[in-house]
């Protein structure tokens, strides 16, 4: 097995000058070359996708990182006093100040590197939140890191609700959902909202890079995070981030899960680059080309015991005005995507 390197120790020399790690999608390869930026021994969840959406990422990165992360179930679990799970540098801030953290990491390591202080040509800054602290109370900082332009890459792991803290509802929780503060019952069939559309915020603010993910869909998640680590710029991406706890399914179908929700156009996947437009990727375009392709929702909330109310027949109209939101959202996109079929 080749010699394995500190995730922090990525940056190598070929010919005397410094050489950005190269990105690795072969499984093997990757597993002999790479070590993990999240180590064992966190108390994550069983069937929790928010580690793989971590670990992923970490096998992306180019080089030196520092890594950032808000309040929510990554923070507590991962960095329970005294111990730690990260590899890396890492660094805790309040739910709702991730994003003006990484924004200091970045303006310091500029003015270090203009003084000569910083040990490498770059550091790049990476912030790992959930949904409560990027949908809601992390917003106003994150929407501040995007204007004034700081060079870093913001991965939001959305859970759909603050599941950190009880399950209660947060923005990114979709319509018709169980939380324990939008409960099912006569009254409310779960919370009445709408999903905030977070990436097209992202999008209006003109950034560089924005784009979505899932775990199940690992290759296409790392080819993302890099083109944002690239971006020259602040980069947004948005990541899928099954919660069997929060969603009341079985721990072993945080990737099934995930895959349905791409099958179905309820996470449809796509990138924005500045300056090109929107892009679908990989499942998205296939299931574009191909609408055949395309699933009912009701496959994507047939697993979930969030939703198990909006299946029965006495609710069917629930389901069927859920597929109506999934599908206008769905050719919104399509009529926005530079490469859909016309």
């Amino acid at each position: 097995m080749a010699e394995t390197k500190s995730p922090y120790e990525l940056i190598r020399y070929e010919h005397g000058k410094k050489v950005q790690q190269p990105l690795i999608l072969n499984p093997r390869k990757l597993a002999e070359e790479r070590k993990p930026v999240l180590l064992p021994g966190h108390r994550l969840c069983a069937g929790c996708a928010a580690p793989l959406v971590v670990k992923l990422a970490g096998y992306a990165f180019r080089g030196p990182t520092v890594v950032v992360s808000a309040t929510g179930c990554v923070e507590v679990a991962t960095t329970i006093f005294p111990y730690t799970s990260w590899a890396i540098p890492w660094i805790h801030n309040a739910f709702e100040n991730a994003a003006s953290t990484a924004s200091g990491i970045e303006a310091a390591f500029k003015a270090m590197k203009k003084s000569g202080r910083l040990p490498y040509d770059h550091i790049d800054v990476v912030v790992f939140a959930g949904d409560g602290g990027t949908f809601d109370i992390g917003l106003q900082a994150l929407s501040g890191m995007a204007e004034r332009g700081h060079d870093v890459l913001y991965i939001l792991y959305d859970n759909e609700a603050y599941m950190n803290t009880g399950i209660q509802r947060s923005g990114g929780t979709p319509p018709f959902a169980w939380t324990t503060t939008s409960p099912v019952g006569k009254v409310i069939p779960g919370k009445t909202q709408e999903k905030k559309p977070i990436a097209d915020i992202m999008v209006a603010h003109r950034i560089p890079y924005v784009a979505t993910a899932t775990p199940a869909h690992w290759a296409d998640y790392m080819r993302k995070v890099r083109k944002g680590i690239e971006a020259d710029g602040p980069a947004f991406i948005h990541a899928l981030s099954t919660c069997n706890r929060g969603w009341r399914h079985e721990i072993n179908l945080a990737i099934e899960i995930s895959r349905r929700a791409v099958d179905t156009c309820y996470f449809p996947l796509w990138e924005y680059i500045r300056g090109k437009g929107y892009f679908l990727t990989d499942r998205s375009l296939a299931i574009a080309r191909n609408p055949k392709l395309k699933q009912p929702v009701e496959k994507f909330l047939e697993l979930q015991g969030r939703f198990r109310h909006l299946l029965k027949p006495e609710n069917r109209h629930l389901l069927k005005q859920f597929q109506e939101y999934v599908d206008a959202v769905w050719e919104d996109l399509l009529n926005r995507a530079v490469n859909a079929p016309k």
